[in-house]
């Protein structure tokens, strides 16, 4: 197995990074009564101002340290409801309107249970970095509470020692959201929005349409260079609603405005597609698994429609016999595309492979490693899926591949992984 330089820097889940999200009751009535949504409300307005105000200051006490302009939460959800149930609140104290919006608002822990899949991508902003460092950001698959996946983000910077160095979170984090009210039915395309007071690392992307219910899973970023030489980052991801995935595309140019796509084609119905950085003679190209076993090069004229590809790669050695599948954009090098796999042998243990694809016809498979560069070693075998490393993206750094990996679905580990190292492995 190759020597990578691991770096002693880990990423851990962790309860105590949490968001206030909007607490969903049932907005029809039941029996021809009110629904539970108008009883809250009704009750609240019925409330006595001195309970109000002991209930307000019992909430505020428990919950304003542990988020960002609590009050202004409280408020806009309260606005929400006021909206969904016809409220008539002219006589309404500002006390009452938001305590009425806390009752609609819960705590949620959005990396409780696991951090893993991470990807990497250089960051928007490179200015003041010395020459040989760059700033990057890191996207990461939180999950919480029902298993529910979003995606976290961490900046930091790569240094010309190859040392990486992560931002500090910030102590709030906060949800990045579409305009409107999150209760209104969202479909197709959406954008959310980060808040305008919180940084990249502090910022998650939460699931907001039917389709993504329970998760938003395993981000692939890219930073994509257009032929008109716009730069846009762009990500492919699974939305999953609890019983159907579809493949969906995250596009942004700032990290402030985020679009959700779903992408369209028989090749969507699939999960772990990873883009190109550019087209390929005059193609948008994705490498994807689309049977569960082996990998395809597939090709569109357009960034959200992908019909069937052409089978590339197969289960070839013993690490990988169960099934291959990419981890990552690929990365352009002078020879070629590196395309770093997975493979998944003995006991379903992944481990990551890589592959080197022609620059011109990269359905031309020139070299691959016999044996994996990177297998779960002691002490990282047990976690919340025990025997697994993965990775959603790496990036090349001077002479090296610095790569993000999920250790046993619970922690996030980096490497360096030397470029000259990595092709001699390969026949």
């Amino acid at each position: 197995m190759l020597e990578c330089h691991t770096l002693p820097l880990r990423l851990y889940a962790d309860a105590t990074r949490v968001v206030v999200r909007p607490f969903h009751l049932g907005w029809q009535s039941t029996k021809g009564g009110p629904s539970r949504s108008q009883r809250i409300a009704t009750e609240v307005i019925g409330f006595s101002e001195e309970t109000v105000t002991e209930q307000l200051a019992h909430v505020l006490r428990d919950f304003e340290a542990r988020h960002w302009q609590t009050r202004r939460v409280f408020r806009t959800r309260y606005e929400e409801i006021r909206a969904q149930l016809d409220l008539d609140d002219s006589a309404l104290s500002e006390e009452r309107r938001l305590l009425i919006g806390a009752y609609f608002c819960h705590e949620y822990s959005y990396a409780a249970a696991a951090l893993m899949n991470p990807s990497v991508v250089l960051h928007y902003d490179q200015s003041g970095m010395a020459k040989g460092s760059c700033r990057i950001i890191l996207s990461l698959r939180a999950v919480g509470e029902g298993h529910i996946s979003s995606v976290a983000f961490r900046e930091g910077v790569i240094t010309t020692d190859g040392e990486l160095q992560l931002a500090h979170q910030p102590p709030f984090a906060t949800a990045a959201d579409a305009y409107g009210a999150e209760d209104v039915k969202q479909e197709g395309v959406v954008s959310v929005f980060r808040h305008p007071d919180s940084t990249v690392s502090g910022t998650v992307l939460f699931p907001i349409t039917a389709a993504q219910a329970n998760g938003l899973e395993d981000l692939r970023l890219v930073q994509f260079h257009h032929d008109d030489g716009m730069v846009e980052w762009l990500g492919t991801y699974t939305a999953y609603n609890g019983h159907v995935i579809q493949s969906e595309m995250l596009r942004t140019r700032d990290f402030r405005r985020f679009d959700m796509v779903p992408l369209t084609g028989s090749a969507a119905r699939n999960k772990g597609m990873a883009l190109f950085p550019r087209k390929v003679g005059g193609k948008y190209m994705m490498i994807g698994r689309q049977d569960g076993e082996n990998l395809y090069l597939i090709k569109s004229d357009t960034l959200t429609h992908w019909d069937e590809g052409e089978k590339i790669l197969t289960p070839l050695y013993p690490w990988e016999l169960v099934q291959i599948g990419n981890c990552g954009a690929p990365i352009e090098l002078d020879e070629g595309w590196l395309l770093l796999t997975h493979g998944v042998g003995a006991m379903r243990e992944y481990a990551i492979g890589a592959v080197l694809l022609d620059k011109e016809d990269p359905s031309i498979v020139l070299r691959r490693t016999r044996a994996p560069i990177l297998g779960a070693g002691e002490g990282e075998r047990e976690g919340y899926v025990p025997n697994v490393v993965y990775t959603c993206g790496a990036m090349k750094h001077g002479g090296n591949i610095f790569m993000p990996y999920g250790v046993a679905d619970s922690s996030v580990a980096f490497a360096f992984v030397p470029v000259p190292e990595l092709l001699a492995l390969m026949d």
